[in-house]
């Protein structure tokens, strides 16, 4: 486009290609040239405008160049030169030039500002940049992505990577392909957000893809940089080899072009990388080398970054005192900056270092005062890192991002233990299975906002995460709503967990730790809402255990006593016993991706087909993750005051484990079931927070909705989503069991004969609404469960199989001609797809009892958050939900895999006894009382049909 006359026209357009060639010497050659020539010309508005044009490139020139001061006085000099002219007289065009050309300065000002660690003049600026955005014409919306990316940095910068993902995100699926610059540059910080939080295929894929629009554009220096990020990323990962090499080729290339910033942040990695590899003075140099260099050019976090690898290094030589200069130095400067992550992270440094030198000296008398300080430091620092997770908007980043933060809790246990403070072991434990809270408020569609100023949010910057009252404003206006429904669910803090009986102010778990955390790190760690860590005497007229287990390394227990018996204790289980446990159970079962090949291997060889395999598992399971004492102590009670319950929070590591099964006695084969009933508790965090309503028909009223087999469409009776019941009618038991339920009460759907209850075709997720809706007092559910894979960390993916063809309204992709109904559909219901959609437990209202027969449907406590099929029917209101830990054999498989007679029906039998159960007062206690004699005729008998490869699946799950 003409703007200005030869030469100026020319000379920008050979400048701007100077800089996709990466040749940034010569293009602030020639933009210095053209300068000189626009200040020999006559002074006018237009010429005043010419030059602050010149100057921004400038600016943006040495930016890239990390020449950061000669980008700060060309900023400036733009700036004053466009103030100056601001009211000068200019059409509407003119008008235009000068908008584009403010937020170009303030953009570039702010990411000057933000480079040199001034975080919050930098978020003034994009602010003022906001301001002006409305007036500018942005059909393409190239300066409003180019403004979202630099908030993406800002948020990456503070270490908000859940918030900076998030808008990361957002901006991709808005910003338009003409923007060449902005969406190789957004792939970039997505790469590198992904690599910081432990996703690394995600991670490649997204500099595979910024590499080719580089390409495509001919920007040398974008394919370059990506060196150094492909480099960060295989560090993250342990690649240090791969590292190390790319590195040093990154450095090679910066140093030729004199990009000094660029090659500080390699020489600093390459000092890490050093130090790993034992050579200490080589490190000790590019640490300097590096420091020196940030300080130049005063880029004081990442400075800070360096005094504190250098503080590490000082430990591993043995000075202590420079360790905590740097330590300290570092640490002010973050705190400065407002920087709270790499606060939470020095404090966690030297936490570990008081660690490793109470190990390496004695302390004598003073080892309880080290063990508090290391403590007051590694606790709310991790505390601080755990919550972070509650900033990203999928699972599978927070799954990812634990990960990455156990380390600081493993820590936190392990000082504990030094201390022996079983108090604290207790509330760390509570604390940890509280659970994440489900948050609706997240869940609503994004629409495009009036409020320009809404676009680009300023809440995240001072805090972590968006405060409450920005109301999901950080996915930007223009999101489709389809997009909005795939992220996932979004979830809060968990409720403080209040540790004292009462119902008035008590003691929470963790208290004082949080507090610190809060005030320190400036982060939420706890909702505002409490949950009693345990139920009350008069919720219980039996004698009661509640075990909770927790993994920070080793396995970690808690156990308390009510009903009439008093008590608590703690145990811990070795986390390579435990592992290698669970590794033999894992062998034993299936396998939800195994297939028919699984299922095969299960029968053949697995140890719960076989009495003397099967007796040695249990046996190995109780010595790793059961402790005696509690054994004796359910003996003792037992004897005083009747049979007592176990209520077992499993940790993920151990939500598949049949506690049932454990051979708790080393000289006999008794099992815990064999002294207790058994059920499995959900998180408190699913909790109701007042009591719930009273059910409109009662408890015993309502009819019994039965799901029996729905006929999945597009799929034939032998496929993989095929008959798991056989032909209707073909099973006089099930039969009778549907007769029986016609002849005690209501029952939907209406059918009037047993037959007509199998293999439907309009038992669809429409159906069950309105079923539920209406008020119900059963359901009873058996057909196909698709489980999620643990390794993503969504739960909320596992989906039930009813009669919905593709076109149903709903969250989970279809399958060919069918769409499943997901967790995610009922606990958002239709919330991410309509601006008046309404949550999954209006839509979907559970009633109190809930049977899920279908292969792992109650697989949800094997991930990080419990939001998969059976705890999203807790929170929709039911009581329990008996459901299954793994892929369960239907009678057909004992036919085929067994050679049983086809007259023997173990599901069928299961089926019946959970029925059976559903109908009882107390469904544990019967459920249980089935299981016991399951196993009384396996012990007697070891016959395959009463192999617990069916029965021990089978739990019931409660709040």
């Amino acid at each position: 486009m003409q703007l200005y006359g030869e030469t100026f026209d020319s000379g920008f357009a050979r400048a701007e290609q100077l800089q996709l060639a990466a040749d940034l010497t010569t293009a602030i050659a020639v933009y210095e040239e053209l300068l000189t020539l626009a200040e020999s010309i006559e002074d006018s508005p237009d010429v005043r405008f010419l030059r602050a044009h010149l100057l921004s490139d400038i600016t943006s020139v040495r930016l890239t160049a990390t020449d950061l001061a000669g980008a700060e006085d060309a900023n400036q000099r733009s700036r004053a030169l466009l103030d100056g002219i601001a009211s000068a007289p200019m059409g509407p065009r003119g008008r235009q030039l000068w908008l584009e050309l403010l937020l170009r300065t303030l953009i570039a000002g702010s990411d000057l500002l933000r480079r040199t660690g001034r975080l919050d003049e930098a978020l003034a600026c994009l602010d003022e940049a906001a301001l002006r955005l409305p007036e500018f014409d942005d059909p393409d919306g190239l300066r409003t992505s180019e403004l979202g990316l630099n908030r993406v940095h800002l948020l990456m910068e503070r270490g908000e990577w859940g918030a900076a993902e998030d808008q990361a995100s957002a901006l991709l699926s808005t910003t338009p392909t003409t923007a060449v610059e902005t969406v190789p540059r957004l792939l970039v910080a997505l790469g590198l957000i992904c690599s910081s939080t432990g996703r690394f295929d995600a991670a490649e894929d997204y500099f595979a893809r910024a590499e080719d629009h580089f390409r495509a554009i001919g920007d040398t220096g974008g394919e370059r940089t990506l060196l150094a990020h492909r480099a960060y990323a295989a560090l993250h990962r342990g690649e240090l080899g791969l590292a190390e090499r790319l590195f040093a080729e990154a450095s090679a290339f910066f140093e030729r072009q004199r990009w000094f910033g660029d090659l500080a942040v390699c020489e600093q990695a390459r000092a890490f990388l050093a130090g790993r590899r034992g050579d200490s003075l080589g490190a000790e140099d590019l640490l300097a080398a590096s420091l020196a260099r940030f300080e130049r050019l005063g880029a004081s976090i990442a400075a800070a970054d360096t005094m504190l690898l250098g503080a590490q290094h000082a430990y591993d030589r043995g000075d202590i005192d420079e360790m905590k200069r740097l330590a300290q130095s570092a640490r002010d400067v973050y705190q400065e900056r407002e920087v709270y992550e790499r606060c939470a992270q020095v404090d966690l440094m030297l936490a570990r270092t008081l660690e490793d030198n109470l190990g390496r000296t004695d302390h004598g008398d003073h080892e309880r005062q080290s063990v508090d300080t290391a403590l007051s430091l590694a606790l709310p620092a991790a505390l601080t890192l755990e919550a972070a997770r509650y900033d990203f908007t999928t699972a599978h980043a927070r799954s990812q991002w634990l990960q990455l933060a156990d380390e600081a809790m493993q820590l936190v246990f392990r000082l504990a233990i030094r201390r022996q403070d079983q108090g604290l072991l207790f509330e760390l434990a509570e604390h940890r299975c509280a659970g994440a809270s489900l948050a609706l408020d997240h869940a609503s569609p994004a629409r495009p906002s009036d409020d320009s100023t809404s676009v680009f949010p300023s809440a995240a910057m001072k805090s972590y995460g968006p405060p409450e009252h920005t109301e999901g404003s950080m996915t930007l206006g223009g999101v489709a709503a389809e997009a909005a429904a795939s992220v996932g669910l979004r979830v809060a803090p968990p409720p403080k967990v209040r540790m004292s009986a009462q119902s008035g102010p008590g003691r929470v778990a963790l208290q004082e730790y949080i507090a610190a955390a809060e005030f320190r790190y400036r982060r939420r760690i706890v909702h505002e809402e409490e949950v009693p860590f345990w139920i009350t005497d008069d919720m219980t007229s039996r004698p009661v255990v509640q075990v909770r287990l927790a993994d920070a390394g080793d396995l970690f227990m808690t156990w308390t006593w009510a009903g009439g018996a008093r008590g608590f204790g703690t145990g811990q289980g070795p986390g390579a016993e435990v592992d290698q446990a669970v590794r033999e159970l894992a062998d034993a079962l299936p396998g939800a991706g195994d297939g028919a090949e699984g299922m095969r291997r299960a029968f053949d060889t697995g140890a719960l087909t076989e009495r003397g395999r099967e007796r040695r598992l249990a046996r190995a399971l109780a010595e790793a993750l059961w402790p005696e004492q509690l054994t004796a102590q359910l003996r003792q009670v037992a004897e005083r005051a009747g049979r007592p319950l176990v209520r077992i929070q499993p940790s993920p590591r151990v939500a598949q484990v049949p506690w049932e099964l454990l051979a708790v006695d080393a000289d006999t084969d008794v099992r815990l079931i064999d002294l207790a009933d058994v059920v499995t508790t959900a998180p408190a965090s699913l909790r109701p927070r007042t009591p719930a309503a009273p059910r409109p028909q009662g408890v015993d009223a309502g009819p019994v909705v039965l799901v029996l087999d729905p006929r999945v469409p597009g799929f034939r009776a032998d496929s993989a989503l095929g008959s798991v019941l056989g032909p209707p009618g073909s099973d006089p038991e099930l039969s009778s069991l549907v007769r029986t339920r016609l002849d005690a009460g209501p029952v939907v759907p209406s059918v009037t004969a047993p037959a007509e209850a199998f293999r439907r075709t309009d038992l669809d997720r429409d159906w069950l609404s309105d079923v539920l809706r209406k008020g119900a007092r059963r359901l009873l559910y058996v057909g196909h469960v698709s489980g999620a894979p643990v390794e993503g960390g969504q739960s909320e993916d596992g989906t039930l199989h009813l009669c919905c063809g593709a076109d149903a309204t709903g969250l989970a992709e279809p399958l060919r001609t069918h769409r499943p109904l997901s967790a995610k559909d009922l606990l958002l219901g239709s919330l991410p797809l309509r601006a008046d959609g309404e949550p999954g437990e209006r839509i979907w209202p559970a009633p109190a009892r809930v049977a899920l027969i279908g292969c792992e449907s109650g697989g949800d406590l094997r991930f990080a958050e419990s939001f998969g099929l059976a705890t999203a029917m807790l929170h929709n209101g039911a009581e329990l939900v008996t459901a299954t830990r793994w892929v369960l054999p239907t009678s057909f498989a004992f036919h085929r895999l067994a050679q049983l007679p086809a007259s023997v029906r173990p599901l069928t039998e299961a089926i019946i006894a959970v029925d059976t159960a559903h109908e009882h007062g107390d469904p544990v206690q019967s459920l249980g009382g089935w299981q016991r004699e399951q196993l009384d005729r396996w012990r007697a008998e070891g016959r395959i049909e009463h192999a617990p490869l069916l029965w021990a699946a089978m739990t019931s799950i409660v709040v």
